[in-house]
């Protein structure tokens, strides 16, 4: 009897998942004996039953498509809307799965789908992930597809704003995804000659940031491009967050424990704005004309790098054997030429950031960009 496969996209979207559904599904059916039903808009869909069936005729031509076929969402099983209550819907994933006499069920996803699909092994399911988010801060990978599109998309922006930066003598600040990780704004900051990168895992300081500036100005080089991270932060906004780590550390109580964690998410939710400060505090200190460009969503869409497709398809196929092998409860991570297979216990709630030392860091050092 084919074995029966369920797959399913969560979290943000971003280019290479159709490439990593196809890549699953048709190593499967080819060379395993295996059959695909795709679960609708993430793991709402699982609970809804909302399915389609992944056959050959619908994987064609789907790899150098963005987004996903499947459709995404954010939801959570144990933390669900439903109602206008928030429910715990495992049951109903389980349900749904034996429904479908699935073998197992493939998620694809980033640091949350993790965390969701643990849930599900510890609830008896057989569970594999992938991992993807232009973020790229997934434990335990050495890269997640989706990113090289992500740092393209940027590159390319930065390298428009120098020529309007450079026209118009002023300091264009360039704001980039990533999340509390600096991947994406320290990669293509690098890529795209930024005078400046700021990223969470480094905080800085503006003093700093704007001699840089000065100093440039003083050198004849009237403009300065400042690429920053959607997570970065100042030494004092970085210390604010600690102390509310700590809090939440600290408390013994639910009830102090929850007055934590919500006084973090509020700051986190208030820095949203964080940048538009920033490039006012720029034009401020340094007197030169400042503007902020927001990336937003663009990084996230469109076609795949050639880079991506190849890595989501490679992920894809390894899902495929180890599948076949009935290898379950890890997600397949990219280790060099070759995959791993990494225990969701393992991987689940740890995040890969940009360490202080890491190689990317000390070169953009050693020609000259500062880090804030």
């Amino acid at each position: 009897m084919k074995k029966q496969i369920g797959i399913l996209t969560s979290g943000g979207d971003c280019p290479g998942l159709n490439a990593a559904i196809r890549g699953v599904a048709r190593a499967g059916q080819q060379n395993f004996n295996m059959s695909f039903i795709g679960f609708l808009n993430g793991f709402r869909g699982i609970v809804q039953n909302r399915t389609l069936r992944l056959e050959n005729k619908l994987l064609s031509g789907i790899l150098a498509d963005g987004g996903t076929i499947l459709g995404t969402s954010r939801d959570k099983p144990h933390r669900m809307p439903i109602g206008g209550k928030i429910m715990n819907m495992i049951d109903a994933i389980v349900e749904n799965y034996h429904r479908h006499q699935l073998d197992a069920l493939v998620c694809i996803g980033g640091g949350g789908t993790q965390k969701n699909a643990l849930k599900l092994q510890e609830a008896g399911l057989n569970i594999i992930t992938l991992p993807k988010t232009i973020d790229n801060d997934v434990a335990f990978t050495d890269i997640s597809f989706g990113f090289d599109t992500a740092m393209s998309i940027a590159t390319s922006a930065i390298d428009r704003l120098h020529s309007t930066a450079m026209s118009h003598n002023r300091i264009i600040v360039v704001e980039i995804m990533g999340h509390r990780a600096g991947w994406l704004a320290l990669g293509s900051g690098i890529a795209g000659g930024a005078d400046v990168i700021l990223i969470p895992e480094i905080p800085y300081d503006i003093n700093h940031v704007s001699d840089t500036i000065l100093t440039r100005a003083r050198e004849g080089k009237n403009f300065s491009i400042v690429a920053v991270a959607e997570g970065a932060m100042s030494i004092m906004q970085a210390a604010k967050v600690n102390k509310l780590v700590e809090k939440k550390n600290r408390a013994e109580t639910k009830g102090e424990k929850i007055l934590a964690s919500d006084q973090l998410k509020n700051f986190h939710r208030k820095h949203v704005s964080h940048t538009m400060e920033l490039t006012n505090k720029l034009e401020e200190f340094t007197g030169l004309e400042s503007r902020l460009t927001i990336l937003g969503h663009v990084q996230r869409g469109g076609t795949p790098s050639s880079a991506d497709r190849v890595l989501a398809t490679h992920l894809g196929t390894a899902c495929a054997k180890l599948l076949n092998e009935k290898v379950y409860g890890v997600m397949v991570a990219a280790d060099g030429d070759g995959t791993k297979a990494i225990p969701l216990s393992q991987v689940a709630g740890v995040k890969k950031l940009v360490t202080k030392d890491h190689p990317w860091v000390n070169s953009a050092r050693l020609v000259g960009t500062s880090l804030g």
